[in-house]
């Protein structure tokens, strides 16, 4: 499957972002349509309306929004068992932000409709995209906190750990290292600092032999050192 990793095969360490059962799962499932978007391919845009959510089967997709001086922010990665644009079908409202795939995607379309419709007769289903969404609310207000306190290159230390954690590809040199595919422009969009800022930090923790950097992606070398700076 694209991007390598589906969602029966996740690693014990994901689990907790994950609130959805097998059973869960299936109900998506079979309310839904499968369908593929290429690398690059919108999945929902900002201001669209709210008529479909996806879940993620495999690959992964960001999720940006546009701010008024024409700044994109990356507000967070989706990836396998996730689910995308389920707050604008709960509120009828238009979409808040913008869906893209980071890599070939493949996910199950459920209309709005049938969504709303799984939600009223399954509570478990209910509880569970509740948990969710308290889950994404938690850590994106961490996030803000932070950002006013802690130094740019801490900033990005947690985006690089969090992401590599939950998203990263395991590489086969060297053995425990995980790819991150964000660019620097993402990574600074993700971590809400300049992207002077990313090349910086990026240069220092290559010096520390923390990372490596290709062509829009950062292989994490060493994660309880990052993890060590992401807390300074």
């Amino acid at each position: 499957m694209p991007g390598g990793r589906a969602i029966e095969n996740q690693d014990a360490h994901h689990a907790h972002h994950e609130p959805f059962t097998p059973d869960a799962l299936l109900l998506l499932r079979a309310a839904g349509r499968v369908r593929t978007w290429a690398r690059g391919e919108s999945l929902m845009r900002e201001g669209g309306p709210p008529d479909s959510v996806v879940l993620v089967l495999s690959g992964l997709a960001k999720v940006t929004a546009e701010s008024g001086n024409g700044y994109t922010s990356v507000l967070a990665l989706r990836g396998p068992g996730e689910l995308v644009g389920e707050l604008s079908c709960l509120d009828g409202a238009l979409r808040s932000a913008t869906v893209t795939a980071i890599e070939e995607l493949e996910g199950v379309v459920v209309g709005s409709e049938a969504f709303l419709r799984l939600l009223r007769t399954h509570a478990s289903l209910t509880l569970a995209v509740l948990r969710s969404v308290v889950t994404r609310l938690r850590d994106s207000d961490s996030m803000r906190t932070e950002r006013g306190a802690r130094s740019s290159r801490s900033m990005l230390a947690r985006v690089l750990l969090d992401t590599a954690v939950r998203h990263g590809t395991p590489v086969d040199e060297p053995p425990g290292a995980l790819a991150v595919r964000l660019n620097q422009q993402e990574l600074a969009g993700a971590a809400g600092i300049s992207r002077e800022s990313v090349v910086r930090s990026l240069r220092a923790m290559q010096e520390a032999g923390l990372v490596t950097t290709s062509r829009g992606r950062t292989c994490v070398l060493d994660l309880a050192e990052v993890r060590r700076w992401a807390a300074e």
